[in-house]
């Protein structure tokens, strides 16, 4: 049984879960909404789930990692962990799109939309489970639904869009280990940001 570390902090959902590759069971998992305790929530949120599921660390097989799009501070928190536990452990550290951690377990032809701040949307189409379109960041007015017949993610920024909604509502451990490639070896973590990070070197500054 080949057992996964699933996290995800690219919503202001904390989420850790333990699932099995082979069937995408849940064992656990820890789910925290708290946009401002993505640093906090993580490790215990982990801690929690893996004693929930009667494991140990040493008996995790590798770590999947929602890589965004999502907020510069949030992500980062999300895949550093990951990284850590990655290296402390000698195990491998896949990353995927948290998008598509809610699109992949969609059917039919679907929008995801998250909150990227600033009266913005991330969003990205899928048909199927796969994506089609995207991963963006657009105010939700200049957003193509496209084809789509529903909206998922975010429930206060799917409801600004004339569909049916469904789940899921945030990243899912089932629909992290879904979406990676399993038969190609991990590569390094890159987040989407899609914009540039507010903060800014002073040197940079104008």
């Amino acid at each position: 049984m080949s057992v996964v570390l699933a996290l995800d902090t690219a919503t202001p959902a904390v989420t850790a879960g333990i699932v099995r590759r082979d069937d995408l069971a849940v064992l656990a998992e820890r789910i925290t909404v708290d946009a401002r305790a993505h640093a906090e929530r993580l490790t215990p949120n982990v801690l929690a789930a893996l004693a929930d599921a009667g494991l140990s660390m040493a008996e995790l097989d590798a770590v999947v990692v929602g890589c965004g799009p999502g907020p510069f501070t949030g992500l980062r928190a999300g895949m550093a962990t990951a990284a850590a536990y990655g290296h402390a452990l000698d195990i491998p550290v896949y990353g995927v799109c948290s998008l598509d951690a809610i699109g992949g377990l969609t059917t039919g032809e679907v929008l995801v939309v998250t909150d990227a701040r600033r009266r913005e949307v991330y969003w990205a189409r899928y048909r199927d489970g796969v994506r089609t379109d995207g991963p963006a960041v657009n105010a939700p007015a200049d957003v193509d639904p496209g084809p789509a017949q529903a909206v998922a993610g975010s429930p206060e920024h799917a409801a600004l869009f004339d569909l049916p909604r469904r789940g899921p509502t945030a990243p899912t451990p089932a629909g992290l280990v879904r979406s990676v490639d399993w038969s190609a070896a991990p590569e390094p973590l890159v987040a989407l940001y899609l914009r540039r990070p507010d903060a800014k070197p002073l040197a940079t500054r104008s």
